[in-house]
């Protein structure tokens, strides 16, 4: 159906108007998503899928978050959360009273809101600065207007929904306190210059179709943001076999640090 020639066009005619590199994806796992997409719209080769994408904004866009897998949840993997408010932000917070934090490929924002709703819990007096990134403008979009589905809410605790947040029939709206506690930007984490002097950086559920030279070198650049100190908080599909090659310490599972 397709030859390799058809596909390399693709990746640099895509890197093009989307500035996300294909390359850094794995192969087998992106050709079958987009196969699949391409048997739906009934196009034979990528360059013709292209130029459907080319020609059709909403087409486009939707291809975009079929690639970047846009899905999240308030507290995604609870237990995970637990061991972050009970131990990692305590253990931080005792090495710095004020937290500089960054939620990578934080799409409609539950994560970083997740965090800024323990913090005033457990700091209520301190604004700790807390980064927010994705690569989809309408996600971030989303996330600055802080209106969620019961899709995203099913692991916030009844105490934490009712103080956070306002009920409108299915909908629910975060409290203003919370939404100022967050800072969102647009940043490409292949692509785009990394801040430093994190104490936390969270990226999770991001990197699971990235190739491994990609997430090699993006967890060196992970590191390099890090505080001596600093945690690198990744999902619960992604450890990091490699860990201390690229220079951190394992804290506890799925938790790196950058040694002091």
């Amino acid at each position: 159906m397709v030859g390799e020639k058809d596909w390399e066009l693709f990746k640099q005619k895509f890197n093009a108007k989307s500035s996300i590199n294909l390359n850094d994806y794995k192969p087998a796992q992106m050709q079958r998503r987009i196969n699949n997409l391409m048997t739906r719209y009934g196009v034979n080769t990528y360059v013709d899928f292209f130029n459907l994408l080319d020609k059709d904004a909403k087409m486009y866009k939707e291809f975009v978050d079929y690639m970047t897998i846009n899905v999240t949840e308030f507290f995604r993997t609870p237990e995970k959360f637990s061991e972050l408010e009970s131990k990692v932000l305590p253990d931080l917070l005792a090495q710095s009273p004020k937290l500089n934090i960054w939620s990578a490929g934080c799409s409609v924002g539950a994560e970083p809101y997740s965090l800024a709703m323990i913090l005033k819990d457990i700091t209520p007096n301190v604004k700790h600065r807390i980064l927010a990134t994705d690569l989809d403008v309408e996600m971030l979009a989303k996330a600055k207007s802080g209106i969620y589905t019961n899709t995203e809410f099913k692991n916030i605790s009844t105490g934490r929904a009712s103080k956070y947040f306002k009920q409108a029939g299915t909908t629910y709206t975060i409290d203003e306190d919370i939404r100022s506690r967050v800072e969102f930007k647009r940043h490409n984490l292949l692509l785009d210059k990394f801040d430093t002097g994190f104490d936390l950086i969270l990226c999770r559920n991001v990197v699971i179709y990235f190739t491994e030279e990609a997430k090699d070198g993006l967890y060196r650049r992970f590191l390099g943001a890090l505080k001596p100190g600093g945690v690198l908080f990744v999902g619960g599909t992604e450890a990091i076999l490699n860990f201390r090659d690229i220079g951190f310490s394992q804290y506890m599972p799925f938790f790196y640090r950058r040694p002091l």
